[in-house]
């Protein structure tokens, strides 16, 4: 639980900077100056790419995370309980362990799941988001603002993860296997070994959760954004 705790703020800082600079950046390049609408597309873009940067710091974090959750560790009561303990002791330990074992690289197995999950993810979230809040607060501090806000920011939540579920169980797949043996050759093998094995549905496991947690954490996560925002606004950019 440590180590996804201590990186969120961080994966979360580095997605909503390089979105708002991406953005900034990308408006001054179209229309001479930043103080425009963007479009939808400089919106997907900018989304684009802040998912595929936090790859880059998120990818060790989830993999320990992973390692950790998928260990099996022998039961209290087993004869065999002194004799067989967890491979890996905490997140620190899991991360050195795969640079021993595996080299630094191992660090970022499953990579390229994950970055084709974050980048997709991630353009859909800010994209929704966008709309959403535009259809729900059509003008700036009306008495809808504050829920529309709310109701847009859960609602990109699910939207988010309901692309990011099928290459989120892709992900998790390739980053356990090899601890025991070889199972996926890549990205393509596991899918289509994964859907050959156990069918279509296996690509949406745990999408009911993700979306039931991904609801209320993204209410507060737009919420607060836009409270930063209209913080710094004034400031100028």
């Amino acid at each position: 639980m440590s180590m996804p705790i201590s990186t969120v703020s961080v994966s979360s800082s580095i997605v909503f900077g390089v979105y708002r600079n991406c953005l900034h950046n990308l408006c001054k390049l179209k229309y001479g100056t930043s103080n425009v609408k963007p479009s939808k597309m400089d919106i997907f873009l900018s989304g684009y790419a802040a998912g595929g940067v936090q790859v880059l710091v998120s990818s060790p974090a989830d993999m320990a995370k992973v390692r950790l959750q998928t260990q099996v560790s022998p039961h209290p009561s087993s004869t065999c309980a002194l004799l067989t303990r967890p491979k890996y002791t905490g997140p620190i330990n899991c991360l050195l362990t795969i640079v021993r074992e595996e080299g630094f690289l191992g660090l970022y197995k499953g990579c390229f799941a994950l970055m084709f999950r974050d980048c997709h993810s991630f353009a859909t979230y800010f994209l929704s988001y966008a709309v959403l809040r535009e259809w729900l607060v059509p003008f700036e501090q009306s008495n809808t603002e504050f829920m529309g806000v709310l109701l847009a920011g859960g609602l990109a939540g699910v939207i988010a993860w309901s692309i990011a579920t099928p290459m989120d169980v892709i992900k998790a797949r390739l980053q356990v296997d090899g601890v025991t043996q070889q199972k996926y050759r890549g990205v393509i093998h596991c899918v289509t070994e994964s859907v050959r094995t156990e069918g279509a549905g296996v690509l949406f496991k745990g999408l009911s959760l993700n979306c039931l947690r991904a609801f209320p954490v993204n209410m507060v996560v737009f919420l607060t954004y836009e409270a930063i925002l209209k913080q710094i606004k004034p400031f100028p950019t």
